[in-house]
């Protein structure tokens, strides 16, 4: 358990790099930053791929399927919706709507994968998710008092619902990769995070091409195919796709092979704190105290699920026929 959470920890802190990503290159559509980092991931994974071909040759063709299936929604999507959103609603709002992933998550994880890996009492499970749901609420007021852009309607709104898209595809992402991870104890979880990157690199190379042909013709003044700052794009790429992609991937699939699918959903708060972290480095200000106050409730949620045994439904159903 407690090995899990630190590898949690680990891919937290390198996923919070990707709400500053965005940020710092405003003038790139999000769809090349989503193919960019992608492209990025799935060539990095070529020497790792094969130097690990022997393990990589025993996948069946279903679990290659459940890959590509995996970084489609949970990778391209996910990142493409989730850039589109900071970009639109700035990050602030976005931060609110993605940081209800630990409770939608650990909800949708009690719902339908309890039976597997064992249900968390909703009365013990409720105050976590009550500090959680309160921390995210001062977060997220006391950034959206500190926003002060002008708000485009039609263009906020979109925001919004490319917003809700991405829990979408982050919910469904991290319980299915970690159901396939708890039904193949015998996979090494970094055999698994590089066959995800060698499926992304087709999907990514060609996503980069349509956006590139897109770009051409709709704005024929954007420096193709790196963008007008290609010195900083393409470091960060690779940073993102190295750190957030795979080495990120790794220590998820690492937590998520230790650890039960229920408690999977209370430890994406090490994302949103990393990335609250950074995104105030990035502006070199100190958090209002609303903003502390509010991480304060995120951390004493966390640590409140992580001490929640899980029970088995059949031992439920035991101790109640006995």
């Amino acid at each position: 358990m407690f090995i899990g959470v630190v590898f949690a920890l680990a891919a937290g802190l390198m996923w919070g790099l990707i709400f500053v990503g965005p940020l710092l290159v405003p003038d790139y559509p999000a769809a090349l930053q989503s193919t960019g980092r992608y492209l990025a991931f799935g060539l990095i994974t070529l020497p790792l791929a094969w130097f690990d071909r022997r393990r990589l040759r025993k996948l069946r063709r279903q679990d290659w399927l459940e890959a590509l299936k995996l970084t489609a929604i949970g990778n391209l999507l996910y990142y493409l919706c989730l850039a589109s959103a900071i970009q639109r609603t700035g990050a602030p709002v976005s931060t609110m709507i993605i940081g209800t992933l630990p409770v939608v998550i650990a909800l949708c994880a009690n719902l339908f994968y309890g039976r597997h890996d064992g249900r968390l009492a909703w009365g013990k499970l409720a105050p976590a998710l009550l500090l959680i749901v309160c921390g995210l609420a001062c977060v997220n007021v006391a950034e959206l008092r500190g926003n002060a852009l002008p708000i485009d309607g039609w263009r906020y709104l979109s925001g919004l619902g490319l917003a809700v898209l991405a829990v979408a595809c982050w919910t469904w992402f991290p319980l299915r990769n970690s159901r396939w991870l708890r039904e193949n104890p015998t996979q090494r979880p970094a055999t698994w995070a590089t066959a995800q990157g060698v499926v992304t690199l087709p999907l990514a190379l060609l996503g980069y091409l349509a956006v590139c042909g897109q770009l051409a013709l709709s704005e024929p003044a954007f420096a193709l195919p790196f963008g007008p700052r290609p010195e900083v794009f393409i470091p960060l790429m690779l940073v993102i796709g190295v750190f957030c992609s795979w080495l990120g991937a790794l220590c998820w699939n690492e937590a998520s092979q230790r650890l039960p699918t229920v408690l999977v959903g209370p430890l994406i708060v090490f994302e949103i704190l990393a990335g609250l972290a950074y995104t105030f480095l990035l502006r070199q200000t100190w958090p209002p105290l609303l903003t502390l106050a509010g991480i304060v409730c995120l951390i004493a949620g966390v640590v409140y699920a992580m001490r929640i045994k899980p029970q088995p439904v059949v031992v439920a159903l035991e101790d109640k026929q006995g």
